[in-house]
């Protein structure tokens, strides 16, 4: 049985690098920080940046919630950012939107209003 999104991991070609951009993205630090693996508690799930892969657009995604999405692609173009899709709402008031981090790889949010965090496992 899937239970939902636990980790969504992101290769980077430069861990340092890497780990200073999500840190400023996500604004917080990691909580599991290795040479071979940097972890960041998203909202009771995990982002995971893995080094000496090859990002890809094609690569892993995940859709990370947020409460305003026009108002966090607009924090997000502030930081470096490649290029930025339009925001697309779905039906039901879910609007999604994707964005290329500065490693290639895509970055999917999500605003979901009738995400229940009660049901999250």
């Amino acid at each position: 049985m899937i239970l939902g999104l636990r980790t969504a991991k992101y290769p980077v070609p430069d861990l340092a690098l890497g780990k200073a951009w999500y840190a400023r993205v996500f604004e917080r630090a990691p909580y599991f920080d290795e040479p071979f693996y940097v972890g960041f508690s998203i909202g009771g799930f995990e982002l995971g940046l893995v080094p000496d892969e090859i990002p890809s657009p094609a690569g892993q995604q995940a859709l990370w919630g947020v409460t305003d999405i026009a108002a966090e692609v607009a924090r997000l173009r502030a930081l470096y950012v490649g290029p930025i899709g339009e925001i697309t709402d779905v039906g039901g008031g879910i609007k999604v939107v994707n964005i290329t981090d500065p490693f290639g790889n895509v970055l999917g949010l999500i605003e979901n209003p009738h995400f229940n965090k009660s049901q999250v496992e």
